[in-house]
């Protein structure tokens, strides 16, 4: 009993003095009253414990994705990321193949390639372009027609594009553009191949120019799947035979694989696949005839085409006033362009393709032998000509006051008649005149193996339903007609048509589709291949035949009338002393109508609205080696202003004679009048 009392006591005892002990222990209260219990250890120590086991759980557990991660890279992807690996060790780069040359037809070189260094800006890569420029020329000359042509190029180029800034760096440039690289990040030089047109504006419509590819030029390559042999290649033909013959001058693109540091910086080259050159391209322009037909042609607005009656080759293609191609290679600044593209003579204009005039007088030998196909009229069949045709109330008058008496077939053309013709267009209507028309190709196109061929226009009823839309202006008048017959009226066609149309008649109906490439030259094979063109199609939408079917006796009527034209009509002057017999036929085409009353003087009307002055021809006349026609924009009388011009091409062609004062063709008569019957 004492012993349970004494154990009680004991274990109370016990109690109060571990609450004593505790109360001894107890930290001092802190301000506000709140007093700090001693920290449970144990509990601390349990907590710490489960923190570290999460810890390692999860560090393992991230070890086991790393691991898992590691497998999955290097052994179940091995082969994609060694192939990725290697790609970026490895890059492989297009090389642009050399363009074909162009030649003419006796080897001058028309078009060539240059090396040179260029400074280049990747825009997307610079942060302020107008600094970076500023910063450059402290080393390199950089012109404000280079600022232009760059804002140009980077407002038609996409911002990851390299663009110059400058081109045809020297190599003083080069080193000291080098030496400073490191402070221009996205800007580069590079090795790049430039197009050079060493006769400058000689030609310049038929040969064409390159550009840089434009979106729309990229469109068309992606159209006709040509994307990849253009990796690398920044430039393409824009016109002339640059364009047209883009595929053979091109070639074909290379490539090599070179080795790359972290940087992107080639290290060594491990293969390389050499590009194929372009084929160089052989034309049929006699570079020579060419210029005199320019510089005849003068300051003057015009056209002159020649030809090869019995291959259908040109030999000159010349428009005027003309442009230096090379202008456009670099990309052609904005002052360059609108001094182009504004100027009221329109040098970008290429004139024997694009350009449409009535033809006027030229017209009347065609005139003359559909009137022999038809059976209209017969050769020594006449009129008497009173110097006008009347058709209702309205008067339509001759070139020549009082007439030119009585006139038969050849005499009309000799001596230029309109009442001739007043009166055959009147008897044959518009339809049959179309329908004898288009076999000679006008109204057409020529086919001619460049692009931008205007068809140009020959009027029937059937062409006046489908050209205009309101019924009243659809429907053709009788007093249309009669114009049609001098070249007047809705009759508009193309220099080249007017050469073309010719060179049949000299040619005796042979009908060849005129050309400007004689032959492709392959670099790969040494073959030198002509060209294959197409069919073309008259007005009418009929394949145009090998030959016309002309009787001998119709022709000879008609060459009869064109020979005697230079010898006593109206470019007698102008052929006089020709060491050779030619054929032709001047042409004078009204701009706007005068009124019935009023006599047109040249004098007192604007430059522009003057008449036109043409001349076709082809010589010898027993076996022709050249066919042509002659526009003179404005230049007022054929005779006067295109038969002189034809005078210097078959000079040169025929004969080898140089013009004693190349650049102006001579005028004849005073104030611009010709002698009597040369009016034309």
């Amino acid at each position: 009993m004492q012993a349970s009392q004494s154990a009680t006591d004991s274990h109370v005892f016990s109690r109060r003095n571990k609450r004593r002990l505790f109360r001894t222990f107890e930290a001092p209260s802190l301000p506000g009253g709140r007093a700090t219990e001693l920290k449970n250890t144990e509990q601390e120590i349990r907590a710490f414990q489960l923190r570290l086991g999460a810890a390692g759980l999860l560090v393992i557990g991230c070890f086991a994705l790393l691991f898992a991660r590691f497998v999955y890279l290097q052994v179940a992807s091995y082969d994609e990321y060694q192939s990725a690996a290697e790609e970026n060790r490895i890059s492989i780069l297009p090389i642009a193949p050399n363009r074909g040359l162009i030649l003419d037809r006796n080897g001058v070189v028309l078009a060539r390639n240059y090396s040179a260094y260029t400074l280049e800006i990747t825009p997307s890569k610079v942060s302020d372009l107008d600094q970076v420029i500023d910063e450059l020329a402290q080393l390199v000359e950089i012109q404000p027609r280079d600022r232009r042509r760059f804002q140009k190029l980077l407002s038609e180029s996409k911002t990851f594009d390299s663009l110059p800034i400058r081109t045809r760096l020297t190599d003083i440039e080069v080193a000291r553009f080098a030496a400073n690289r490191w402070r221009f990040k996205g800007v580069e030089i590079k090795a790049r191949l430039f197009r050079q047109y060493p006769q400058g504006e000689s030609a310049a419509h038929v040969i064409g120019y390159i550009g840089r590819i434009s979106q729309k030029d990229q469109e068309l390559l992606e159209e006709r799947d040509l994307v990849a042999n253009y990796k690398g290649s920044e430039h393409i033909g824009k016109i002339g035979i640059e364009q047209s013959y883009e595929r053979e001058l091109h070639g074909t693109t290379g490539s090599e694989q070179v080795e790359v540091d972290a940087g992107g910086r080639a290290v060594r080259t491990l293969s390389r696949t050499a590009p194929v050159s372009g084929n160089n391209l052989v034309l049929t322009i006699d570079i020579e005839l060419q210029k005199i037909a320019e510089e005849a042609l003068g300051n003057r607005k015009g056209a002159v085409v020649a030809i090869d009656p019995l291959t259908g080759e040109l030999l000159a293609f010349a428009s005027r006033p003309s442009f230096d191609p090379n202008l456009f290679v670099d990309g052609i600044d904005s002052a360059n362009w609108d001094a182009l593209n504004n100027s009221p003579d329109k040098p970008l204009l290429n004139r024997p393709l694009r350009g449409a005039y009535p033809p006027g007088s030229t017209y009347k030998p065609f005139m003359a032998l559909a009137a022999l196909n038809t059976g209209k009229r017969r050769p020594e069949q006449s009129i008497s000509d009173p110097g006008y045709f009347m058709f209702g109330n309205h008067r339509f008058r001759d070139d020549k006051v009082g007439g030119h008496g009585t006139v038969d077939m050849v005499k009309s053309i000799v001596v230029s008649c309109d009442t001739y013709y007043y009166v055959l267009a009147n008897d044959m209507g518009v339809d049959t005149i179309a329908r004898q028309m288009a076999p000679f190709g006008f109204g057409a196109l020529t086919g001619i193996d460049i692009e931008g061929e205007l068809p140009g226009v020959l009027p029937s009823t059937w062409w006046k339903a489908k050209r205009f839309r309101r019924p009243e202006q659809q429907k053709w008048y009788a007093g249309e007609t009669i114009s049609i017959g001098i070249g007047q009226g809705y009759n508009a066609y193309t220099p080249l048509q007017l050469a073309h149309a010719t060179a049949i008649i000299a040619a005796d109906g042979l009908v060849k589709t005129p050309r400007l490439v004689r032959h492709v030259h392959d670099l790969r094979t040494d073959e030198k291949r002509p060209v294959e063109l197409p069919v073309a199609k008259d007005a009418l939408g009929q394949p145009r035949p090998q030959k016309l079917p002309f009787k001998p006796e119709h022709l000879a009527v008609i060459k009869e009338g064109l020979e005697g034209v230079p010898i006593s009509g109206t470019s007698a002057r102008a052929f006089a002393g020709a060491a050779y017999v030619s054929a032709g036929k001047t042409g004078t085409a009204q701009v706007f109508t005068i009124k019935q009353n009023e006599k047109y003087d040249a004098k007192r009307v604007a430059e522009h609205l003057r008449d036109h002055a043409w001349y076709m021809a082809y010589a010898p006349v027993d076996k022709p080696r050249i066919a042509l026609a002659v526009l003179v924009e404005n230049g007022g009388f054929g005779a006067q202003s295109a038969a002189p011009i034809a005078r210097q091409v078959f000079d040169f062609h025929l004969t080898g004679k140089r013009p004693e004062k190349a650049g102006q063709a001579p005028f004849l008569g005073k104030s611009g009048a010709g002698a009597e019957g040369e009016d034309d």
